[in-house]
């Protein structure tokens, strides 16, 4: 054992403290001298899974940390990665060290614990291509949810290139696997947030295991060692420096040599030979204003051949993701080809920071999208934004400990990551719970939802889940959903999803019964009048219906009364014509009248001359099936057949029922009430009230609540029948976003 302290190892330990902390002040640099005390006896005759003793992978990594640039704490919690794992005691790190390093510490090992995880639910061979991409995206989300300090990804990442450099020199059974879920997922970690040196070793190591023969063929062709292309790269940089200075232009220069693996994957996704790959050296150049970008186009041009076809101006005509910058490749230096990059500072933050980012358009797809949907895409994207923004910030921030403040704090997701008994990643909103897990699984599973086991464990279903728990759902042979899983209150449910499947299995539930309870009625009615079942069809297209179920539908709602369903069965039966089967209940039409609503062309059976109102409480519009209320001094008050106000006043008040049906002429406009249930977003009352304003419809009133992504809204408007009532409705259901709209 090698001990930092012993004199006897003091040249060897303080090459390894140099090594980790030459530039670090005294106070964190003994931090660093105790962290490498406390692992190395601990590490002791420890090996990784890929053989790899855990003390040299343990200073690999935190050396890949000091090259990062990154804080004293994170590393030491590099150094002692897998202290967790080793130690009997967990408050044992906290105590030596701190909260801080602990924490990270135990961080790196919870997402060690995940690898397996995550190797198993990317790889799977019996998914398609765009269910694995999905399944990688997860869990690239997932890796960073399940870190609480961001900087423990940073952590892993550096682990999982010290892992690579150990596979390359030791031959192992696993190394196709670990070099699949590097590229899955650690190497999009290291692009999207910006750790370009770890990305490119990932890519580059992973590449050399998962086609060795194509890696060595294009690092022959490159025929020149990676320092030399950073050689070549410097020249360039000094050379076009010289140039811009001479000028007087203020610009901002610098470059990276292409590596093999983005070489390999241009060639291959655009059908190209090595020699038609133009930017396997590149440089970029930020300048203070558009004019700057064009001078230094010139200068570019004036110092070396520009090659045919390979200049875009993306300044004059953007992408369509308003990417903007100067593309152009010349015959540089030596006769190598390169290419350059012109751009503002602020064309850079857009392509760096915003939407144009570069890990989108070379990562994003179809299938990553329906990861989140696109509203929760975007979220997710200012996020990494962020992150980006504080690792870019940390070299201009004097305060070192505010930069890690933010940096420690920073959230990524408001997601929820678990696994299904398979391996499967679902992403769930925060605070989902197990009912939510199996709607999202499968909307019958949900249904018949009756139970769970978290981690093996028998939880109740209210109970929120965790990122990276295991869920397996109990579930019945039959049966559905309780309602107390609609009631917020009692927390059962999280997701939007789950809540609309719960509804409509009501929705369906109830609709059963109405066409059941209808059923009855037509069949009674039918028997009266000595009309068979086989002339169920008959009678629905009587009564302009598609089928006999839509009728029986209608009956049950009450939107065709008896006395409608006897007059079609006789004019059916009897082939009675509409007026004499009219005959056995005369309406006399009301007087028009400036001052009530008597000029709705309301008919009251038996009765002329008197004074009508229109219910507020339900709001009648023609032909909804109507019955009258005879008020004290107020006339005859008209409501909805199915309004339930009425069907208390009929029970108590059965007198004062009075039979209504609307005449030949309904004029003017009828007030109603739509609610409609839908995900909040920007924009979502406009493009209603829009879709409304096409219809020709005037909306008097709108009231609109907003709780956790859903909006409740109610709409008071205007319409001249129930035919533009159910337009209203229909294309208010058509604007994204919208779960549901119903009259009131």
């Amino acid at each position: 054992m090698v001990s930092v302290t012993d004199p006897s190892a003091r040249p060897a330990a303080e090459t390894v403290l140099d090594l980790l902390a030459t530039d670090l002040p005294d106070a964190d640099r003994g931090n660093i001298a105790r962290a490498l005390e406390f692992a190395q006896p601990l590490y002791e005759g420890q090996t990784l899974s890929t053989g790899e003793a855990v003390w040299p992978h343990a200073l690999g990594l935190a050396t890949s940390l000091v090259k990062l640039g990154m804080d004293p704490a994170v590393r030491a919690a590099g150094v002692l990665f897998a202290a967790p794992k080793y130690l009997a005691d967990a408050n044992r790190l906290r105590e030596t060290f701190g909260a801080e390093i602990a924490r990270l510490a135990q961080g790196v090992e919870k997402l060690y614990q995940l690898r397996m995880q995550t190797r198993g639910g990317a790889l799977d061979d019996k998914r398609d291509a765009d269910e694995q991409t999905r399944q990688s995206e997860v869990l690239r989300k997932m890796v960073l949810a399940m870190a609480e300090d961001i900087r423990v990804v940073i952590i892993r990442l550096a682990s999982r290139a010290q892992t690579l450099r150990y596979l390359t020199k030791n031959a192992s059974d696993t190394r196709m696997a670990f070099a699949r879920e590097s590229l899955d997922i650690y190497a999009p970690l290291a692009n999207r947030l910006g750790m370009w040196q770890l990305k490119w070793e990932i890519e580059d190591l992973a590449l050399r295991f998962l086609d060795g023969d194509e890696y060595k063929r294009i690092a022959q062709m490159l025929d020149e060692k990676r320092g030399e292309r950073e050689a070549f790269i410097q020249r360039v940089i000094d050379i076009l420096g010289h140039e811009c200075q001479s000028a007087e232009i203020t610009a901002q220069i610098d470059g990276r040599p292409k590596h093999i693996y983005s070489i390999w994957k241009k060639m291959r996704n655009k059908g190209l030979d090595f020699d038609q790959i133009h930017d396997v050296r590149a440089v970029r150049v930020i300048v203070e204003s558009i004019k700057d970008c064009y001078s230094v186009l010139g200068l570019v041009h004036h110092l070396w051949t520009p090659i045919p076809k390979e200049f875009d101006d993306y300044i004059s005509r953007p992408k369509a993701n308003m990417y903007r910058s100067l593309h152009t490749a010349v015959i540089g230096p030596d006769g190598r080809a390169l290419e350059v990059q012109i751009r503002t500072q602020e064309m850079h933050e857009h392509a760096e920071l915003g939407v144009a980012a570069h890990w989108r358009y070379k990562e994003t797809d179809a299938a990553i999208a329906k990861a989140g949907g696109a509203r929760a895409e975007g979220v997710f994207d200012e996020k990494i934004a962020w992150l980006r923004q504080l690792l870019a910030w940390r070299d201009e921030i004097a305060d070192t400990n505010e930069w890690v403040e933010q940096f420690k704090h920073a959230s990524l997701d408001d997601t929820v990551y678990v696994f299904t008994p398979q391996g499967k990643v679902l992403d769930l909103p925060a605070g989902a719970t197990a009912i939510d897990f199996a709607y999202a699984l499968h909307t019958d599973l949900g249904h018949r939802c009756r139970g769970a086991r978290v981690d093996g464990q028998m939880v109740p279903l209210d109970k929120p889940l965790v990122n990276g728990q295991r869920v397996e759902i109990m579930s019945a042979k039959t049966g559905g959903p309780s309602r107390d899983w609609l009631n917020a209150e009692r927390g059962y449910i999280k997701s939007s999803r789950a809540r609309h499947k719960v509804r409509q299995w009501f929705n369906t539930l109830a609709l059963s019964e109405t066409i059941a309870a209808g059923r009855a009625v037509v069949e009674r009615e039918m028997a009266r009048e000595g009309e068979g079942k086989a002339s169920l069809e008959a009678l629905a297209t009587q009564l302009e219906f598609h089928k006999p179920d839509d009728l029986f539908a209608a009956v049950g709602r009450d939107e065709i009364n008896t006395r409608q369903l006897q007059i079609a069965i006789r004019t059916l039966v009897h082939g009675e014509s509409h007026d004499s089967a009219q005959q056995t209940a005369r309406l006399t039409p009301v007087p028009r009248s400036s001052t009530s609503q008597g000029d709705r062309g309301i008919l009251i059976v038996g009765l002329d001359r008197l004074l009508t109102q229109l219910a507020k409480c339900c709001k009648p519009v023609p032909p909804d099936p109507i019955r009258g209320f005879v008020t004290r001094g107020r006339g005859v008050t008209i409501h909805r057949a199915d309004c339930a106000s009425l069907t208390h006043l009929a029970q108590t008040q059965a007198e004062r029922m009075i039979e209504a049906d609307w005449g030949a002429r309904t004029e003017g406009t009828f007030e109603v009430e739509m609610v409609v249930l839908a995900n909040d977003r920007q924009g979502l009352l406009r493009d209603i009230s829009e879709a409304l304003a096409r219809e020709r419809i005037n909306v008097t009133a709108v009231n609109t609540q907003s709780r956790q992504d859903q909006a409740n809204m109610r709409f008071t408007f205007q319409v001249a029948d129930l035919a533009q009532l159910r337009r209203a409705l229909s294309v208010v259901k058509e604007v994204n976003g919208v779960v549901s709209a119903r009259r009131v």
